[in-house]
């Protein structure tokens, strides 16, 4: 962060108009993700490209980025989920990615979050689904997700949506940390783990395909865990916002057969006290015809980030629209 505090001088401060040095304010919006391995760091980091237009940048209307003129967003690497709704509710950071089911969990305070509610987390947009994969080595299968009673078994990150979630689910079949070996890892360190044959499960919610995946896959291969459709109404009884997910054959080219599964959709999160006008040009240049062209070309998740989902499922995990944020969605059309 310093390195860019002292980029605020004349030279990267000010435009000139009209011969005139005009200062034009430089603000910072950081952007908790995900690990490197996952989808929420590289969509955080095209969404901080979409919405950011430093001082001294091309206007929109004269060919440069659709962004909020003098915003520079920063898209951080995290602990997702859990880290982000923790550090956007202390002010460590302006926003963050988080999974539907964390959001509702730490805004209400129950669960995990018990006496430890984040109040002040508003939506800001619905982003994309992300599909729980249950990852096995080549040739690995499961009777059932209690099959993984006495098995290595990675649960996530510590404190992460994955893992509250996980938890959850998997308990439902009589599996627990006393009747399991459990690692606490990211989905790149999850994934080396398969393929040198150190874990035989692991789990990991994120929006396919998923990077880490896609290199083991093509290296060692693997398989995913195909949900019964009992195991699939169970999680979703338990944790309402997983819901019923398919991710078709081929998405990775070494599992021809359709994974069916649960998903939980990713959420783009900031905090009560972010200055509405601010929220609301941010909220209006990620949905501008540069941020699109960013969403299709960036990621293959981003085709399905829109402005007509951008509210599917809100209102259901029970967590308000930022303020400048739903200003944006009434003009828009989408909110009524």
């Amino acid at each position: 962060m310093g390195f860019f505090k002292k980029l605020t001088g004349a030279a990267l401060a000010c435009t000139m108009l009209t011969g005139a040095a005009v200062a034009q304010e430089m603000t910072f919006f950081r952007i908790g993700t995900g690990g490197a391995g996952g989808t929420y760091f590289p969509i955080g980091g095209i969404i901080a490209n979409a919405i950011s237009n430093p001082p001294g940048s091309r206007a929109c209307e004269e060919g440069g980025n659709c962004g909020v003129p003098g915003l520079v967003a920063i898209a951080q690497s995290t602990n997702a989920s859990a880290h982000n709704v923790n550090a956007i509710q202390a002010g460590q950071m302006e926003a963050g990615l988080s999974g539907a089911a964390t959001l509702h969990f730490a805004y209400n305070g129950i669960g995990k979050y018990e006496g430890n509610a984040k109040p002040d987390l508003r939506v800001i947009a619905n982003l994309f689904p992300e599909d729980l994969h249950l990852v096995l080595p080549k040739g690995g299968s499961l009777d059932g997700i209690g099959d993984l009673k006495g098995k290595r078994v990675g649960i996530a990150q510590a404190g992460s949506g994955t893992q509250i979630a996980v938890e959850l689910i998997i308990g439902d079949h009589g599996v627990n940390r006393d009747n399991i070996d459990e690692a606490e890892l990211s989905n790149s360190q999850s994934s080396e783990r398969i393929a040198d044959g150190q874990l035989d499960a692991y789990f990991y919610a994120a929006g396919t395909p998923v990077a880490a995946m896609i290199q083991l896959d093509n290296t060692k291969g693997m398989e995913l865990y195909n949900w019964t459709e009992e195991e699939i109404a169970q999680a979703n009884k338990t944790v309402p916002y997983y819901i019923p997910s398919t991710i078709p054959a081929g998405t990775y080219p070494g599992v021809q057969y359709d994974v069916n599964t649960v998903a939980v959709s990713g959420i783009l999160v900031t905090n009560a006290n972010i200055d509405e006008e601010l929220v609301y040009q941010i909220t209006k240049s990620m949905w501008s015809k540069t941020a699109r062209k960013l969403l299709d070309n960036g990621h293959p998740k981003g085709k399905a980030i829109t402005l007509e989902t951008a509210l599917d499922g809100v209102a259901g995990i029970g967590v308000p629209l930022h303020p400048g944020a739903e200003r944006f969605y009434r003009e828009a059309g989408v909110l009524q």
